[in-house]
């Protein structure tokens, strides 16, 4: 063995470093979770909002007049209503078909002054006007063909806001309907003749009589 190799030492290893302790990692972990919620508490509350907006148009309520206020309804028949004529494309051309009018009720109505009465139908949730016209005496009911439930007659109609001749199909649920409506419709024409012809109706409550015995009270003198 060489001199050299005795002299040479052995080399020294370098020192360690130590791991940092686990319970060093988790605290700085456990104060950042505290943070937010400590965050939280702080906040301010939201409140909700009290205020109040008013529209830039005020609106007023407006009385509808339906037209109907002076009358009384004698009888009503829900029922589905037909009309026959020309359609829109056809118009001019002279080719005439049933079609359908709207479903509501059928009903015959009484003034309470001048005891005039009319038939009117409007069409159900619309509300929409489909037939109107005076219980004329001279109206015919006519069965229609090949169907017991339904009537047809042609009448003078203002529905459309004008005078105009119409033909009218009127079905009905079922058969003893359709008859109770046509004995209704038919005495009440005659209830309309009676007074179209001058004559009264029948004084059931005795008004005409004490008017008649007030007036014989009344005396007149001359100063």
């Amino acid at each position: 063995m060489s001199d050299e190799q005795e002299t040479k030492a052995p080399a020294e290893e370098p020192p360690k470093e130590e791991e940092p302790k686990k319970e060093e990692e988790a605290a700085p972990a456990a104060e950042a979770k505290e943070e937010p919620a400590k965050k939280s508490e702080d906040a301010p509350k939201e409140e909700e909002s009290t205020a109040t907006f008013e529209p830039v148009v005020k609106l007023e309520e407006v009385e509808v007049k339906s037209g109907e206020e002076e009358e009384e309804t004698l009888c009503t028949y829900r029922s589905k209503l037909f009309i026959y004529g020309e359609t829109l494309l056809d118009k001019g051309t002279g080719n005439k078909t049933w079609r359908e009018r709207g479903i509501g009720e059928a009903r015959i109505l009484r003034h309470r002054e001048h005891q005039r009465l009319r038939f009117l139908m409007r069409q159900e949730k619309t509300m929409k006007v489909i037939a109107n016209h005076a219980l004329d005496p001279r109206i015919k009911l006519e069965p229609n063909a090949g169907s017991d439930r339904s009537w047809v007659w042609s009448c003078y109609d203002f529905a459309d806001g004008e005078l105009e001749e119409k033909v009218f199909a009127l079905r009905f649920a079922n058969s003893d309907v359709a008859s109770e409506f046509k004995e209704k419709y038919e005495e009440h024409q005659k209830e309309m003749e009676k007074l179209l012809a001058g004559e009264d109706k029948p004084d059931e409550g005795g008004e005409a009589a004490d008017a008649a015995a007030a007036l014989d009270k009344l005396t007149t003198s001359d100063e």
